[in-house]
């Protein structure tokens, strides 16, 4: 009985929101507390990577005793439940296509492989910051394991290829 009373009530006031012609007013969830969350659960991600920085670089690697740039991607997320491949070309067909001017902390960037004449994605980092004209990754590279880099280095900039939103 108390569930029907709930309920009855729940559609009585969503009714007269309805009604008084507020449609904001129906919405049984406050979408500013949803936004507050997902920034949050974004700034936990980026905080999480932070604390693997050198951490060694390892040829598949998916554990702290050293990455690969997928492995570091895949387990950072995994602490959220999102599940991603261990791949990086595999990775860049998740999630939503961001175009880079709208590019946002937690945002995955990818990359060429190593010859930024290869068609293929071989590389990807997770974005830590970004400001007009400005984005710094942190990432697992060959040459110095988990760190920072720029996306306006020639090396990046030359092999770059797409944003891919995981988390809305």
């Amino acid at each position: 009985m108390f569930i029907t009373i709930q309920r009855t009530v729940f559609l009585g006031l969503l009714f007269c929101a309805v009604l008084s012609g507020n449609p904001a007013n129906a919405q049984s969830k406050n979408p500013q507390k949803v936004e507050a969350d997902t920034l949050n659960a974004i700034g936990s991600l980026v905080s999480f990577a932070n604390k693997h920085l050198h951490i060694p670089y390892r040829s598949g690697g998916t554990s702290k005793k050293g990455f690969d740039c997928s492995g570091f991607v895949r387990y950072c997320f995994s602490k959220w439940d999102i599940s991603l491949p261990h791949s990086s070309a595999a990775q860049s067909e998740k999630g939503e296509e961001i175009d880079l001017s709208k590019a946002r902390k937690g945002d995955l960037i990818f990359f060429k492989g190593q010859s930024s004449k290869d068609s293929r994605i071989g590389h990807v980092g997770i974005i830590t910051e970004t400001a007009p004209g400005y984005i710094r990754f942190i990432h697992s590279a060959f040459n110095g394991g988990v760190r920072y880099d720029l996306l306006s280095a020639d090396y990046y900039q030359k092999r770059f290829v797409a944003i891919r939103r995981m988390i809305n």
